[in-house]
């Protein structure tokens, strides 16, 4: 779900579990991306629960363990700056890799609201903050509580 073209999800998550797991890096985004998140969950009528995380890379192991913990939606958030290393591909392909992997293994969607960014600002934008064009903790949320309602339609 990205800008222009994004569904507008008005999700019953009542009775539904969110874990949202968030790291530490980038503080001003990840408050903004954790409160949009938090938002979401509530709108929703979802319960949830936040889990910090030092940075993205941490994400995937805590992730898989609320997978595994009876969660209805586990939602990742975190910020990676494109830098001027290879650091950047590494870490943003393991964790991408590592959630899809998590959803597919236990049928527990994923939110994904990793921003892979090349500035801050860039990253800012999408934070949910003032001023910001798109809000991807909530967004994150809202497409992991939507699966969820789809996986268990289908039996």
């Amino acid at each position: 779900m990205s800008g222009d073209g994004a569904p507008q999800l008005d999700i019953d998550g009542r009775g539904m579990k969110v874990e949202i797991v968030a790291s530490q890096w980038h503080t001003e985004v990840m408050d903004g991306l954790v409160n949009g998140a938090v938002e979401a969950a509530k709108k929703a009528g979802a319960k949830y629960r936040v889990t910090r995380v030092a940075g993205a890379f941490e994400l995937t192991v805590v992730a898989e363990k609320l997978a595994r913990s009876g969660a209805d939606a586990v939602v990742a958030l975190g910020v990676v700056v494109q830098g001027e290393t290879p650091h950047f591909e590494y870490v943003c392909r393991s964790v991408t890799d590592g959630l899809t992997a998590i959803a597919r293994e236990h049928m527990v969607p994923v939110g994904f609201g990793v921003l892979t960014v090349d500035t801050v600002e860039q990253a800012l934008a999408r934070a949910g903050l003032e001023g910001s064009i798109e809000d991807k903790g909530a967004e994150s949320v809202e497409a992991a509580l939507a699966t969820a309602l789809t996986l268990d339609s289908l039996g």
